[in-house]
């Protein structure tokens, strides 16, 4: 009995990768930073990404993003990731793992 689709399983797979995006600022990876809200992939359209920066004036934003579109093009050949960014939900701190808050020395 498979419990998972092909989709799901290359979704696992994505977000796995995406731990080893780290936030240049903060050194700390982009999951556990709370700033991925979806990952989406469909064979028809490939990867979809879903996710915010912690600002809209974010200075690495842009660095992040292509380190995103490099982790993936390397894994994923072919299946070229589509990123939107999104301003809603705002980012928060709230958002930050407990793994991130651990690696930050942020207590609850």
């Amino acid at each position: 009995m498979e419990f998972f689709s092909e989709e799901n399983m290359l979704e696992m797979q994505i977000y796995k990768e995406l731990k080893t995006v780290i936030d240049p600022e903060l050194n700390i990876n982009i999951i556990d930073l709370g700033l991925i809200y979806n990952i989406k992939y469909n064979k028809g359209s490939g990867i979809e990404i879903e996710m915010t920066l912690s600002s809209k004036g974010c200075p690495m934003g842009d660095a992040i993003m292509q380190d995103i579109e490099a982790t993936l093009n390397k894994r994923f050949p072919g299946k070229s990731p589509k990123i939107t960014l999104v301003w809603e939900p705002s980012w928060s701190s709230d958002f930050i793992t407990a793994e991130g808050r651990k690696a930050l020395g942020i207590s609850y």
